[in-house]
């Protein structure tokens, strides 16, 4: 298997292809944190070296088995990114990017990762309370510190991202982005290449619907996070299974799974995915996105089965919309 590699920013070359650690903590099944163990280090020997978790995901246990993983020799192995402004509470989530809880946060995260330092620290979302210049010069202060290498953003939009730059160089952008997710492509992407940012892309297979192998409502299971997202609800996973239906008759004519088709588009487009992997499996096929290379003839035929805008449901409930920044 070859590696690609792709330069985020001057100094941050990562592999193509990274792995994010979210799932391995919570909301689509059951932890299993030895096969999370494995499966990090699995994409260790596979040449993916980005690996890429927050302090939200489990409230910290998605950190603590990524620094699980890390010891004994793993660490350096890595280019590690985590992220800090969502809180959990009794609730549901609050934001929080205020410069006194960037500075506890990243100390916190530390600790879990059994590490003196990250590679990527993100400011994971907007806090409308506090200016976005203030948080990233928190965020500065901690790449002064040495308690982390480069700084991001994650769902913010080109405002947002104009102000924070002005600030502090932002190293990468991370925001949902997929052949069912392409909001992106108007004026995100474009910013980040006016600025030299890097963008990293989130739910890469939105959430497992361009994976294949979810048709119906009852291939989830009750406790299942995308019953509750409206691009799952049945009638919108009928129509977007058609569609993933085209993907896999070109994918099976490039002799790979749809999985790692729409992995390889993103590639082609110069951004760095990150599916979450909950299993060595999974890491497999994924990992294999990289072998698959797209000719131009390719990419029009992908366009045409999946143009965007094609896909339907929104990508959050109406109660999660104030959670990320589009425009």
């Amino acid at each position: 298997m070859s590696t690609k590699r792709t330069q985020l920013a001057d100094g941050l070359e990562v592999s193509s292809l990274g792995l994010g650690c979210m799932g391995m903590a919570e909301f689509y099944g059951e932890r299993n944190d030895p096969e999370s163990v494995a499966t990090i280090h699995r994409a260790i020997d596979h040449g993916l070296d980005f690996i890429d978790t927050a302090d939200m995901y489990g409230d910290g246990v998605s950190e603590e088995i990524v620094g699980s993983a890390l010891r004994g020799g793993w660490r350096e192995k890595v280019t590690l990114a985590t992220k800090c402004g969502m809180i959990r509470t009794e609730s549901g989530v609050a934001l929080d990017g205020s410069p006194e809880h960037i500075h506890r946060a990243i100390d916190a995260s530390l600790k879990r990762l059994d590490t003196d330092h990250v590679d990527l620290y993100y400011l994971h979302r907007l806090d409308p309370e506090v200016p976005i210049e203030e948080s990233v010069g928190a965020l500065s202060e901690i790449v002064a510190q040495g308690k982390a290498r480069f700084i991001g953003l994650s769902e913010m939009g080109p405002g947002t991202i104009r102000r924070a730059h002005a600030v502090h160089p932002i190293s990468v952008l991370q925001t949902e982005y997929s052949l069912a997710t392409r909001f992106v492509e108007e004026r995100i992407l474009p910013l980040c290449r006016e600025l030299g940012i890097g963008f990293v892309a989130w739910g890469p297979l939105s959430r497992g619907l361009l994976s294949g192998q979810i048709l119906r409502d009852e291939d989830l299971a009750e406790t299942d996070l995308r019953r509750f997202l409206p691009r799952f609800a049945p009638d919108n996973l009928e129509r977007n299974g058609a569609i993933v239906s085209r993907l896999n008759t070109i994918a099976s004519d490039k002799g790979c799974t749809t999985a790692q088709l729409c992995l390889a588009w993103l590639v082609a487009q110069g951004v760095v995915p990150i599916p979450g992997s909950q299993d060595r499996d999974m890491l497999d096929e994924n990992a294999g996105a990289l072998d698959v290379d797209l000719s131009a003839d390719d990419l029009a035929l992908i366009e045409e089965a999946a143009p965007r805008g094609a896909f339907v449901g929104d990508r959050f409930p109406p109660s999660l919309t104030h959670l990320v920044e589009e425009d």
